[in-house]
């Protein structure tokens, strides 16, 4: 059995469910157009930072429909759908539970999120979680965001920690790459959206972080 000393999570979708407000939002979107919003697009995006992806959605859109588009104005719809949803929304079912026990049994907690602190920061601060991690790694802070280890190495020396003594909290096959790329066991635990998802390269996959606890993760072998 390894030690564990450190738990890290990845956020959008795991900590908050902010993919599926997302994806949604993109759909109602690309319907208002006629059109229908890939499946493979999102899911090869969800996990990756912004610079880890070839189009954004509204040069896809406006790929599709053959025309430009008003960008300002779906811009301006598409934030004002999904943070109607996310600014309702609360953290995911045991994910507030499984922080109580990693801060009880003395674990160092960290973030590691390939969007920007801007976003982060703001929603930690919401949900009153922020002052729960002692590194918050976002995309400001690294070269390269997910599928790449950057984030979780950072979030490691961040700890003070070897990546082989934590334990990774994802819900994507980005990050899930990224933070067995750095050495962490992972414990997947998917959304609504990824839930569609090959997960399979965690150690494991739960659909709850109700179900998970310190001393599973402590058992897990590395695959």
């Amino acid at each position: 059995m390894v030690l564990l000393r450190a738990l890290i999570f990845d956020f959008d979708g795991t900590i908050l469910d902010t993919e599926t407000p997302e994806v949604e939002a993109w759909r109602a979107i690309f319907r208002s157009h006629g059109l229908a919003y890939p499946d493979e697009y999102w899911m090869n995006a969800i996990g990756r930072g912004a610079d880890e992806i070839d189009k954004t959605p509204i040069q896809l859109l406006s790929e599709l429909a053959g025309c430009e588009i008003d960008r300002a104005s779906v811009i301006l719809e598409y934030e004002r759908l999904r943070m109607s949803a996310i600014n309702a929304a609360e953290c995911r079912p045991g994910i507030r539970e499984l922080i109580s026990q990693a801060m009880a049994a003395g674990l160092g907690l960290g973030v590691a999120s390939s969007s920007h602190h801007a976003w982060i920061d703001g929603l930690l601060a919401r949900l009153g979680l922020f002052d729960s991690f002692t590194i918050i790694a976002c995309a400001d802070d690294v070269p390269r965001t997910k599928p790449f280890p950057d984030l979780y190495l950072a979030a490691c020396e961040g700890l003070g920690v070897d990546p082989v003594d934590a334990a990774a909290i994802e819900d994507s096959p980005n990050g899930i790459r990224a933070a067995k790329s750095a050495g962490l066991r992972v414990v997947a635990i998917p959304n609504p959206c990824t839930v569609q998802m090959d997960l399979g390269e965690a150690d494991l996959v739960l659909d709850s972080a109700e179900l998970l606890t310190l001393e599973r993760m402590e058992a897990l072998s590395f695959s």
